[in-house]
């Protein structure tokens, strides 16, 4: 798609240029004086939760932003692999794939070794992520993204929508009250600032409260969670601009490095016109902010041509340009108990996103980790307020996502020393000059990590099974469940597993069949599918809800070797009857063939099968062979509640 041909417009990308409007707030209305999660700030960590908990229809959820409407120009403009199948789980990964930019290639730029003074490119290379997921690591404005969160929560059984115009004035947290699940312990105090009713004071109780309100957090401060880390003491310009340029690269994601004015890191944009450029600048004296350095974005221009000199830059029109000082900070802790929580508390109230962690924008991993924050944290919310799991599932947010953030921070810090063409205050000013193959090295080496594909949580109740990773050694316990394709039995089609794990806050089991007949009663498979279905101990039996579908708490697949299926004789149970009017679902049995052999590809055991049990989160749980039946059951029973 081509868009921003005559000027950046922000809006809806499926509107043509000449007649898209930028999103208009929803009409204000009073604060509601009690809900069960009170998230405060619509970045993508806010939203990503609000569009989460906005299908439970029996949690009653308010999300409030300072600003007085939807974010119109991003911040943010990557979006990672890992971040394209949440959005897949949101159900909206299509309209990203087919509105954005997609990185296929890198190139590298290095000063001219006949003429120093100018720049010549090295090579290109194929990104280093390609093949790593489904999805192709693209760039959209933020606000796009944020407009498709939106929708969903509009859109879904709670008909969500943000509060805008609201300041955060006061958090109190009644020590007393948090660890009594039923109570209120959390009192926020806003401050109206829109034009109608400025500064008129509201007051909301909360259950939980989440603060995604960015890296000045009010949240954070007010539960005294301090920032840990330093700055770099070096300043970026930033700068997305429509222009007319003989630079060749213009539409590569390209890495540029001068001999003497410093360096560029360009990344094309949606819309087939669209550029941003990080240009860097000069070290920050000790103590000193980017801001104070009264620059320009006539500045930032003029430096990036001195870069990138022999190629002419002509500014057209800048969309959006800011300035930043490179620094790397992580919260000391996530939640509101102790460092280390050693009295086992159960949390009320959260950080996530900037909130918890700064860096800088160069590698793309701002909004690509903080909307996993919340995509972690928000099944879990849900599960508890709900009943179905241990308060203590909520533990898990902190310990899992804090270790995510100090890898970002870890490398954040070597990409930002990577890129810059000369040292940061931090580091020796004599210290070898870094090249453009340093940079690639990197992103060969860390590709996993920028794509989010690897990223992967510690053993605990929620993640284990190490000993059993053989049976399906592509299925990594604690990271996400990569998706491969198989074919359904009862129509034919082909279908990524991995899209059928959405964000509902429901448990899967894959079973994996092994190479006797699924239809033999003696064979492993229906021994297990038999066990789900009926016996006492089972998880699904014991955590389902009576009156409610088979599926409603765990749902089960089953994929199988053979070819020769026939859907009406294999039990009931894996093509249940669902709803009022107990129609069949015949879309949970798949079978591997060639070309679509999700056995070899997922290194899966052939003669003996597996379960692969799947977390709400997309993670992988755990993998049991077919005939622990006691192990599963043990396994959901250390955290559920019947």
């Amino acid at each position: 798609m081509q868009y921003h041909l005559n000027g950046f417009k922000p809006g809806n990308y499926q509107i043509p240029d000449s007649a898209r409007e930028p999103a208009t707030p929803p009409p204000m209305v009073d604060l509601p004086k009690e809900v069960d999660v009170l998230i405060v700030g619509c970045g993508p960590a806010g939203l990503a939760l609000a569009r989460q908990l906005a299908e439970f229809a029996d949690i009653k959820t308010c999300i409030v932003e300072q600003k007085p409407g939807p974010l119109l120009f991003g911040q943010a403009d990557g979006i990672s692999c890992r971040t394209m199948e949440i959005m897949e789980a949101f159900n909206c990964s299509e309209m990203l794939v087919k509105e954005c930019y997609q990185l296929h290639r890198n190139a590298f730029w290095e000063p001219d070794s006949e003429h120093p003074e100018n720049i010549k490119r090295t090579h290109k290379v194929p990104d280093a992520r390609l093949g790593l997921s489904e999805f192709t690591h693209g760039v959209v404005n933020q606000a796009r993204l944020h407009e498709l969160l939106l929708e969903g929560m509009e859109h879904s059984v709670t008909h969500l929508v943000p509060h805008y115009s609201r300041r955060l004035l006061e958090l109190d947290v009644d020590a007393d009250l948090t660890q009594d699940l039923s109570a209120y312990p959390i009192t926020a105090t806003f401050e109206r600032n829109d034009a109608a009713q400025s500064a008129k004071v509201e007051t909301i109780k909360a259950r939980y409260v989440v603060g995604c309100d960015g890296a000045r957090s009010a949240v954070r401060k007010n539960l005294s969670i301090a920032l840990q880390g330093d700055s770099a003491n070096k300043a970026w310009g930033v700068m997305d601009l429509l222009l007319v340029t003989d630079f060749p690269d213009i539409r590569v994601k390209s890495f540029i490095q001068s001999r003497e004015n410093g360096a560029v890191m360009l990344i094309p944009r949606e819309g087939g016109y669209l550029v941003r450029l990080y240009v860097e600048l000069d070290l920050l004296s000790k103590d000193q902010r980017a801001s104070q350095l009264e620059l320009t974005v006539d500045d930032i221009i003029a430096k990036a041509k001195l870069i990138m000199n022999p190629y002419t830059l002509d500014v057209k029109e800048v969309a959006w340009w800011s300035i930043y000082e490179v620094g790397q900070r992580v919260a000391e802790r996530f939640d509101d108990t102790p460092v280390g929580n050693p009295q086992g508390l159960i949390p009320r109230a959260f950080v996530a996103g900037d909130a918890c962690h700064t860096h800088s924008p160069k590698g793309g991993w701002g909004l690509n980790t903080s909307l996993p924050d919340t995509f972690n944290l928000g099944w879990k919310l849900a599960a508890v307020l709900q009943g179905k799991s241990h308060p203590t599932l909520l533990q898990t947010y902190a310990s899992e996502r804090r270790k995510v953030a100090q890898m970002l921070i870890n490398a954040d810090r070597q990409m930002s020393a990577l890129v810059a063409t000369r040292p940061s205050a931090n580091n020796d000013a004599g210290q070898a000059r870094t090249s453009t193959a340093d940079i690639e090295k990197f992103i060969s080496r860390q590709n996993g990590f920028i794509a989010g594909t690897s990223i992967g949580y510690d053993s605990s109740f929620i993640c284990m099974g190490e000993e059993n990773q053989q049976l399906a050694t592509g299925f990594k316990i604690g990271q996400r469940f990569h998706s491969a394709e198989a074919r359904r039995v009862a129509d034919g089609r082909p279908q990524h597993l991995g899209h059928l794990v959405k964000a509902d806050g429901r448990w899967r089991i894959f079973i994996f069949g092994n190479q006797q007949s699924p239809v033999d009663t003696a064979s492993d498979v229906y021994k297990l599918v038999r066990f789900l279905e009926s016996d006492k101990s089972s998880p699904v039996k014991k955590y389902t809800p009576e009156g409610t579908d088979i599926d409603s708490v765990i749902d089960v697949y089953a994929v199988f070797q053979q070819q020769d299926l026939l859907i009406e004789r294999l039990p009931d149970y894996l093509w249940p009857a669902k709803g009022k009017y107990g129609l069949r679902d015949y879309e949970k049995v798949f079978h591997a063939e060639a070309g679509l052999d999700i056995f070899e590809q997922r290194g899966i055991d052939r003669s003996s099968g597996c379960m692969v049990v799947v977390r709400p989160d997309q993670h992988v749980a755990n993998i049991l062979p077919l005939g622990a039946h006691a192990e599963l059951s043990e396994f959901f029973d250390r955290f559920m509640i019947a």
